[in-house]
């Protein structure tokens, strides 16, 4: 059925839901309106000034690739007013998806060392959370991330950062970047000192290399949740832990397909992680570089499993599950997602 709007039944359903997302990039979410103004404030970058050429320049060859495009963003967050922009900027187009909560991963690191005090940059990012609370009515939550391809340096200063100078809205700890070349384990001591300060654990593994990476990150890391994942299905004895642990799976289809960690979306292995019975949540990680948005992640997974509009709300649960939320918060937006679903039932 389509809808008056143009959209399916499916497709409006979505669009209307009330959602919680957990594996989503703050440089990586920066519209392409934010990034070109930004480009065009901060003259000498190779990122184009013009919003529509930003398509062309996010296509990506391969993982690599879009490393080295996203850390070119990364240059132009050069001062506190950047920050606060970007942030908010990245909370309005949360609550234009019907998004109620989101932990946003921060690499506060790539911020810290081009010259942002890091005071201010805890100030920028914190006044922009309490305004999209206030204002948007989309609460965001923190995950400091260790950018692996920057050393044990980087993994020393965010460690500092997040236990030292601890904004009130961070709940996580982190590592993302490449995974080829980064081993897990030299990583080990910080993630040690961030759990004993009360954070949780949330690393990316499995997405460019193998099962053994998640094994890594669960062993030495002590993950709750893993970054994609998307290599475990290779492993049946890691599948198993994952069921039996109930560790959740931050899984974003449309970024491994842009990133060539699949070939073809068919091929992508949310299927063999649904039907082991793993707790799957549905996530966008870097949606304007990927062309990509929540929205159109839980419609590419309800595409992909076979999903109607029970099973679609079933998913978002899950990514309410798997949250930091405290208890009460989990109940509520829990509740909300059930309430959606009776009143489009009875419509």
């Amino acid at each position: 059925m389509v809808q008056p709007d143009g959209k399916s039944g499916i497709e409006a359903f979505i669009a209307g839901m009330p959602k919680a997302e957990l594996h989503v990039h703050h440089v990586g979410s920066a519209s392409p309106r934010v990034v070109a103004e930004l480009a065009a404030r901060h003259r000498g970058s190779k990122v184009p000034t013009d919003p529509a050429a930003l398509a062309e320049y996010f296509t990506f060859t391969d993982f690599a690739h879009f490393i080295e495009v996203y850390l070119s963003v990364v240059d132009l967050i050069r001062d506190a007013e950047d920050v606060r922009a970007l942030t908010y900027g990245v909370a309005e187009d949360m609550a234009r998806q019907q998004i109620r909560y989101a932990e946003l991963t921060v690499t506060p690191y790539s911020s810290v060392r081009r010259g942002i005090p890091d005071v201010a940059f805890m100030e920028a990012i914190e006044d922009a959370r309490r305004s999209a609370e206030k204002d948007l009515g989309v609460v965001l939550r923190w995950c400091f991330d260790i950018p692996g391809e920057a050393g044990l340096a980087s993994a020393e200063e965010t460690t500092r950062l997040a236990v030292d100078l601890a904004p009130e809205g961070l709940v996580s700890f982190g590592l993302g970047g490449p995974e080829i070349g980064v081993p897990r384990p030299q990583f080990k001591p910080y993630f040690d000192r961030a759990r004993a300060a009360g954070l949780h654990s949330v690393p990316h593994a499995g997405e460019s290399t193998g099962p053994e990476t998640v094994w890594d990150a669960l062993r030495l890391l002590g993950a709750e949740r893993i970054g994609h994942g998307t290599q475990s299905v290779k492993d049946p004895a890691l599948v198993d832990w994952l069921g039996e642990h109930r560790i959740p799976l931050e899984v974003c289809p449309t970024s491994n397909l842009a990133t060539r960690v699949v070939e073809r979306m068919e091929e992508h292995p949310i299927r063999q992680m649904v039907d082991a019975g793993l707790l799957v949540t549905v996530n966008s990680d870097d949606p304007p570089m990927f062309g990509t948005d929540l929205n159109t992640e839980y419609g590419v997974a309800a595409q992909l499993l076979g999903l109607d509009e029970a099973g679609v709300a079933a998913l978002a649960k899950n990514a309410v599950e798997a949250s930091f939320l405290d208890t009460a918060g989990k109940k509520r937006l829990a509740g909300e997602i059930d309430t959606y679903l009776e009143g489009w039932d009875r419509g």
